[in-house]
């Protein structure tokens, strides 16, 4: 009911929103004697806040149309290559002579998987684009799954990475992963599973960026939400069924409008502060602070559904249970075994500030890779940096990308029977 109630909600809000666009469009028209006085502008001000609260976001597009190799202006081409019911991998083709000259290492962004589109990673993109072959987990919205298509676990999450990992170092030389947040633990027990079974086509290296795999190392508001909860209480709450007409009609999910509203809550000054700014700012005519405003809130308002059984065993076996991190973690009821690692170069990226994954959490993979040689580390943590700078923003390019690049160059390995 609570999924129908959203949806009956949103389509009778849609004639106020159709009657606030025209009385926009009035207020702003040039032929408006009164257009530029402060009151039409307020009255302007107001009614685009009330479309923006009440519209439905869209999945946003990359939008990455060009880069520059080696000081040469690149046409960007996003093709799909490879796809499955959950999700299909993107990638971004640099289309130039000076493109095919180099010769970079193919990358694997793996996206996380925990409300919002991969398109929130599109500053991690075009900042790799420059100097690698880059790839990118596009998860699918389970709103939009049919449910024949079966079921979406965490093991089959992993299932996926295996596939793409041997699909993507196919080419002779095994690629590299990142994984950025959520996706951190199934991306090492899949690295750890192709190491176990000596697979020839295993990663040459894991960049794991802001990921929970030991959360009770400096818990944060997340870690304890999941903690202090029963699953029964989160399975019988924030678990739905997708309503009719969606093509996943009847599938059982955590719908992205709750994630949102968790995400709000979080920050609810913070997204408070922004809006009164908005309005102020289209009262003044402040195009730029506007815009930027518009560009940040349609990614992070655009949400996804994701499946009941990928959501559900996530939060028992990451953040309730911690299995990976005490060694109890089991695929498919197969006992994983991080230390099986000892050729995959692992690097672990932390934001000082870090309000979602607490400083420590993603250091703690180092103690259950002990496989690994020193030369095969790195750890790093950004100063300052909160949870979305560690792989966005000016620090990120600036700082935190250099030091990935240099270690995934470092770590390159060809692939050997």
């Amino acid at each position: 009911m609570l999924y129908h109630a959203y949806e009956m909600t949103h389509a009778a809000i849609t004639p106020m929103r159709a009657a606030a666009r025209m009385g926009q469009e009035v207020m702003r028209n040039p032929l408006n004697p009164m257009s530029e006085t402060y009151g039409s502008r307020a009255m302007s001000a107001a009614l685009e806040m009330f479309i923006n609260a009440t519209r439905r976001y869209g999945k946003p597009e990359f939008g990455i149309d060009t880069t520059l190799v080696d000081g040469v202006k690149t046409p960007v081409v996003e093709e799909v290559v490879w796809s499955k019911p959950f999700c299909k991998v993107l990638h971004f083709r640099r289309d130039s002579a000076a493109a095919e000259a180099r010769n970079d290492p193919r990358v694997l962004m793996v996206a996380p998987m925990s409300g919002h589109y991969a398109t929130l990673l599109r500053g991690t993109v075009e900042a790799m684009l420059p100097e690698h072959e880059v790839y990118i987990t596009d998860w699918i919205d389970a709103r939009d799954v049919p449910l024949t298509q079966g079921e979406f676990d965490l093991d089959d999450y992993t299932d996926y990475l295996i596939e793409l990992t041997e699909f993507l170092s196919r080419g002779g030389e095994r690629i590299s992963v990142m994984a950025v947040c959520q996706p951190g633990v199934p991306a090492m027990v899949a690295a750890s599973l192709m190491s176990m079974d000596g697979n020839p086509l295993r990663p040459a290296s894991m960049v794991l960026m802001g990921s929970p795999i030991d959360t009770a190392r400096n818990p944060k508001q997340p870690n304890e939400l999941a903690k202090n909860r029963p699953l029964s209480w989160f399975e019988n709450n924030v678990v739905v069924r997708v309503p009719w007409p969606n093509r996943g009609f009847m599938r059982r999910v955590y719908p992205g409008f709750l994630q949102l509203s968790s995400f709000l809550a979080m920050n609810i000054d913070r997204h408070l502060d922004a809006h009164v700014s908005q309005f102020q700012n289209l009262v003044r005519g402040d195009g730029d602070s506007s815009d930027q405003h518009r560009s940040f809130y349609d990614e992070y308002l655009a949400v996804m559904d994701l499946a009941a059984e990928f959501y559900l065993q996530t939060i028992e076996r990451v953040f309730q249970k911690r299995l990976l991190a005490i060694g109890e973690y089991r695929y498919r009821d197969r006992p994983i075994d991080p230390a099986a690692m000892v050729d995959i170069g692992l690097m672990t990226i932390e934001g000082e500030k870090d309000d979602i994954t607490g400083l420590g959490q993603t250091e703690a993979a180092h103690d259950l890779a002990t496989g690994l040689p020193e030369t095969a580390r790195k750890r790093y943590v950004a100063e300052g940096v909160g949870h979305y700078g560690v792989f966005n923003g000016s620090r990120w390019r600036k700082l935190i990308q250099p030091e990935v690049r240099d270690f995934i160059r470092a770590q390159r390995r060809t692939v050997t029977a």
